[in-house]
């Protein structure tokens, strides 16, 4: 324990009363003690040799506790369970384990499923503490269980607002409210006719989600509905847009960049194969910037990172990318050329081509480079006078390749 110079306590809304005799000495003991104003309160009682709270931005006092790595016996207060959606994850990255004491209470999510009576593996966790609370669209099924840890007392009324124009309004919520202490509360509502104003700043949001006939249901399978994006005629279809995440294949963790994004639907769909995932839209245009952003926001990925300009000078100083889709402008001086070099080893680049001069370029790169080149038609049933025919689309040439992967 001696070479544990590091203490992280988990402490909830009833302050020392929930903490052992063990865990208080081990507050007390500290020589320095991190904490936000909140806990730093709860624990006033104690006699803290010294008492810094956390700064603005967190990295900074992140920072402060790392220096004092085998100087001084640190404590660093959190709420609850530090490992779920809190500093001990990030302190983990900086600091090993084997020099951590680590002291949990029960999370806001297991207070909460306790509270609602719902097996917590049941259960969809979101932390939308400081998020965008846009983030729970994906997640909104016929159903389906939501915990969402809100950023203040306005988060709930957000969220209702959210459900209720999206088709939810049916759904049954409940705000729960310093759960753990003497100031707990839970008061229910529908999203369509919540009226409990301002909740207390420490809230989760329970969520049993009802939908409506209009309700915004996004299919957890590849290959949306057009109609689900808006766009002006520049989007990959549906059903290239589903063959076209499959030779992306994502996989945990990685980034995609998206060149000549339209109306961003590839990049979209592809963040929303798994939460880890990210994309980057390039796009020249500023009028489909703004819609891609709007799309990225009404599909529950906030977080589409979006870049103006045209490629290849646009891709310069980007992250580097674990896979690329070109959709458009490929044909442009360098394009390619410049995606190629910049995809990580490993890493995957589809192309998409509808013009021939497009698909001459893809032919002899498959030529050059090998990869799998298909072509892909889709004919639709549509009204012929009084009848059906078939209509066909423009057919899609798509090269998939993979760069090899370093030694």
């Amino acid at each position: 324990m001696a070479e544990r110079w590091l203490t992280v306590v988990g402490i909830g809304e009833d302050g020392l009363d929930g903490l052992t005799d063990l865990t208080k000495s081990l507050i007390a003991h500290a020589e320095i003690v991190f904490g936000g104003v909140r806990h730093l309160e709860l624990v006033s009682r104690l006699n803290l040799a010294e008492k810094r709270r956390w700064q603005s931005p967190i990295e900074t006092s992140i920072e402060e506790v790392v220096r004092l790595r085998g100087r001084k016996r640190v404590c660093v207060l959190a709420s609850g369970d530090p490992f779920h959606f809190g500093i001990g994850a990030t302190l983990a990255r900086r600091v090993p384990a084997s020099e951590m004491v680590v002291i949990i209470a029960p999370s806001a999510f297991s207070l909460a499923a306790a509270r609602m009576g719902w097996g917590l593996q049941d259960v969809t966790v979101l932390s939308l503490h400081g998020r965008p609370v846009d983030l729970v669209r994906r997640h909104l099924h016929p159903g389906r269980k939501i915990l969402a840890l809100t950023s203040d007392g306005h988060g709930p009324e957000q969220i209702a607002q959210l459900l209720a124009t999206s088709g939810f309004g049916g759904s049954r919520l409940a705000v729960l409210e310093a759960l753990g202490g003497p100031r707990e509360k839970i008061r229910h509502a529908t999203a369509a006719g919540f009226d409990l104003g301002k909740a207390d700043a420490l809230n989760v949001l329970a969520i049993e989600v009802a939908a409506g006939e209009d309700a915004r249901i996004l299919p957890l399978a590849p290959g949306l509905d057009d109609g689900l994006f808006d766009h002006d005629g520049q989007i990959t279809k549906r059903e290239i847009r589903a063959l076209t995440l499959s030779a992306l294949a994502p996989r945990r963790g990685e980034l995609l960049w998206d060149i000549g994004a339209g109306s961003g639907s590839v990049g979209i769909e592809w963040m929303l194969a798994d939460p880890s995932l990210g994309a980057i839209a390039i796009e020249a245009d500023a009028t489909r910037l703004d819609r891609i952003a709007r799309n990225a926001a009404q599909m529950g990925v906030p977080g589409l990172t979006l870049k103006t300009g045209c490629a290849p000078e646009a891709l310069k100083g980007l992250p580097q990318p674990d896979a690329i889709f070109i959709g458009g402008g490929g044909t442009d001086d360098g394009v390619i050329d410049a995606a190629i070099a910049a995809l990580r080893p490993g890493g995957r680049l589809v192309a998409n081509a509808v013009t021939l001069e497009m698909e001459a370029l893809l032919a002899l790169l498959h030529g050059q480079m090998g990869g799998k080149l298909v072509r892909i038609q889709i004919t639709r049933a549509e009204a012929l006078g009084s009848m059906s025919g078939w209509k066909p689309a423009m057919p899609v040439t798509q090269w998939a390749w993979a760069k090899e992967a370093a030694s």
